[in-house]
This record gives C-alpha cells, structure tokens and sequence, in this order.
C-alpha cells in the first residue's frame, strides 16, 4: 500500500463523539410507594449506549420498592448498601427508615445523575446519611476501598434488577460471577451476619439456571420470600433472600 492509498484509508475512519451516545435529558418524575412520594431525575427512556441501563428505573427496582415499604421495619437503624443504584430509587426510599444508606454503580455517566438525586434528598429532616460510590463487580481497588471505608459492614445488600444489562446483552454474562464475588465479600464483612436482599425478574431461563447455580457455587443460599412473586410489567418477578451457607 502507497501512502497516497494509506491517506485515502485514514480519511475514511469516522471518529464518534462518545456524547453521541449518551441522553442526559433527565425528568423529574414522581414515584409512590405506600404512602412513601419520592421524586428522582431520571430518563423515561434509555441511551443508545447500552452500559446506561442505570439511567431508568427498571420493574424489578419498582417489585423491590413495594416490598420495603410493606416492611419497612426491617430496614430501621440499619446500614445498607445497594448495588447497581442506577439513579437511587431503591437507595432514597430506604434513607427515610436507615441510619446510613450507601449507593454504588460502576459508570461514571451514571453516578453523576445519582449523585444529583442525593443532593436532592440530603436536605430532607427524615433522611439518613446517602453516600455514593463506585463500585465495579469484582474490582479489587473498588472493593478493598468499600471494606476499607466501611470496614464495620452492613445489616442488608440490596440489589434490584442490577442483572438486566446482562440479560439485554448475553455476552455481560460474564458478569455474573464478579457481582456474586462482591456480594460475598460484602456479606462477610459481618461474620455472614447480613443478607442480600435480591429483587429478580425473570427474563430468560438460562439467567434464572446461571443466578441459581453461581450462589450455589458461592456458599449461598437462595429463598425466595414467600408472598413475593408478582407480574412486573408482563413478566414474573420475585424477592429473594441470599445469605451465607
């Protein structure tokens, strides 16, 4: 190849600005959960890219909602900390019965609109401490700086559809294995005194078969709550309780 071919090839790349991918047009929307009203920025649809799922609230973070407000008992003087927070739906409405509630995601995108949806709630007189982190399943820098940080560990992981990039993109579902890494190293914090609260909606089977076995493969157990089962848009969604073998 000649240069003048070598020019013509180089002319012919098209660089995309990242910000092509990304919407960022958020909407203060209202949500209800038993007499709980929270407000959240947040798209009402989601970005072309596709690692940007944290941006919507998704069914199963809508099944887990209604779950806590029912019992929201469970979550007095605790410390929680959810993974996947995407925008802080499920992280807020605990902040209002928590001492201290601590929201993580991976993508920095993402974190900027949660981090926008704390500074919307501090304020509040009834609302417990919000944090955000950053935290990638299995990261070891991530995770060492969360034991670190929070080395007295939490009473509750919470977790509400934070599998629905993988289920969307099969090839994600490497991820899996990271995120129930995280989760066990989270609930030794207490000596396996904490659980991990899982708000699932079922997609595919091979997701439920994959979700099943890598607890299994990871000393968990796996209960469903019983009375939780119910239809999320159109599809079947449950609560499960994972804890320590």
């Amino acid at each position: 190849m000649n240069g003048e071919e070598e020019g013509r090839d180089d002319e012919e790349i098209v660089c995309l600005d990242g910000s092509f991918f990304i919407n960022d047009d958020y909407q203060l929307t209202t949500f209800t959960f038993g007499s709980n009203v929270l407000q959240l920025f947040c798209l009402q649809s989601a970005s072309t890219d596709f690692d940007l799922t944290g941006q919507l609230v998704w069914p199963g973070a809508m099944l887990m909602n209604d779950y806590l407000s029912k019992n929201a008992e469970m979550l007095k003087g605790c410390s929680i900390i959810e993974l996947g927070s995407g925008v802080g739906v499920t992280g807020i409405l605990c902040s209002r019965f928590c001492n201290q509630v601590v929201l993580t995601d991976h993508n920095e995108e993402v974190l900027k609109i949660l981090k926008k949806n704390i500074e919307l709630h501090a304020s509040s007189e009834n609302c417990a401490e919000l944090v955000a982190e950053k935290l990638e399943w299995g990261n070891s820098d991530h995770i060492n700086h969360i034991v670190q940080k929070y080395s007295e560990g939490f009473d509750l992981i919470l977790g509400a559809d934070i599998y629905i990039l993988i289920v969307s993109f099969p090839f994600q579902q490497l991820s899996i294995p990271p995120l129930f890494n995280t989760v066990e190293q989270l609930l030794r914090l207490r000596g396996g005194k904490c659980k991990f609260i899982l708000a699932y909606v079922s997609r595919a089977k091979t997701m439920d078969s994959l979700i099943s076995r890598e607890a299994t493969q990871n000393r968990m157990r796996m209960n469903e709550v019983l009375g939780t089962r119910a239809v999320v848009g159109n599809l079947e969604g449950v609560i499960f309780e994972v804890a320590l073998q």
